[in-house]
């Protein structure tokens, strides 16, 4: 499979799986949140790694590489997004995520080499215009649903997001050499939830009253983060590993954006309401820079 397609695939399972955790992340608080849908995934992935004997492939070389990058990219990354959702929502969290394009692609071109020339570079200009479109002006004008609703002051819920991007692009392209080695993806992954895991548990363990807040976990509130946790850190992480293990670190962070794109259908049917012009028109785009991207690589 194309690595644009494994990433469109993981884009879909982080939109899908937003859709589970709002409830849970305004319950639970974000950190809370957080570190239960961690521990799950941790499980998830060691239970795939040993069946499959993916952890042959580890190395204590790649060890320090892949703990650094699910610190930044799980433990700091993830939180601050699930914090930004609890603020503004599924919709505008998500065009501050996919702020992570735009820095992977600049970092790319920093850290990598990776250039972006003609129907590339058009085609990536098109997707992006599209996704910001699409969510910028995705929402009707009378839309009261809850999920549209600002918790707190609007600039912290902002700030959570542009963190959460800037963590995604910079734990992502810092494996990028690392998976052109061979490493399972699956166990990459493994390790690094397991850091974050760690790392969560620290933080609960140092007594600091955020880490011990939230309400308590229903036996429902569970089965959803349970299910996020699959359909996004263990089906939508390991795509986007094996992605970067063969395509260009920038390109597969762009087409892994359009999570706000995949979630419009989702949120149509929760909201019951058709999207807003804004919205079809940011899709069409963000449709049209995918065709030219596909179509001339």
């Amino acid at each position: 499979m194309r690595p644009e397609f494994m990433a469109l695939l993981a884009a879909t399972c982080w939109a899908t799986a937003s859709t589970f955790s709002v409830g849970p992340t305004q319950r639970l608080g974000a950190i809370g949140f957080s570190r239960l849908r961690m521990a799950f995934a941790t499980v998830l992935l060691w239970a795939l790694t040993l069946a499959s004997g993916g952890w042959h492939s580890l190395h204590p070389s790649a060890m320090g590489l892949l703990a650094l990058s699910g610190l930044i990219g799980i433990f700091v990354g993830d939180t601050a997004l699930f914090a930004c959702m609890n603020r503004l929502g599924p919709r505008r969290s998500g065009v501050l995520f996919a702020c992570h394009a735009l820095f992977s692609a600049l970092l790319a071109w920093v850290w990598l080499g990776e250039v972006l020339w003609g129907w590339a570079l058009l085609g990536s200009a098109m997707l992006m215009g599209g996704v910001m479109i699409a969510i910028l002006w995705g929402r009707r004008s009378n839309e009261s649903h809850i999920w549209e609703q600002t918790r707190g002051k609007l600039a912290v819920g902002v700030g959570f997001g542009l963190l959460a991007a800037l963590c995604q692009s910079l734990a992502t392209l810092m494996l990028k050499p690392l998976m052109t080695t061979g490493i399972d993806p699956i166990a990459a992954s493994a390790v690094r939830t397991t850091l974050a895991l760690a790392a969560h548990g620290a933080l609960w363990f140092s007594g600091w009253k955020p880490a011990r807040s939230g309400g308590p976990i229903t036996l429902r509130d569970a089965g959803l983060v349970f299910m996020g946790a699959a359909v996004a850190m263990v089906l939508g992480m390991t795509l986007i590993l094996k992605a970067l293990h063969e395509g260009q670190a920038g390109i597969v962070a762009i087409f892994s954006s359009v999570s706000p794109i995949v979630i419009l259908p989702l949120l149509w049917l929760i909201y019951r309401r058709r999207p807003a012009l804004g919205a079809w028109v940011g899709a069409t785009l963000a449709i049209t820079g995918t065709a030219l991207i596909l179509g001339h690589s």
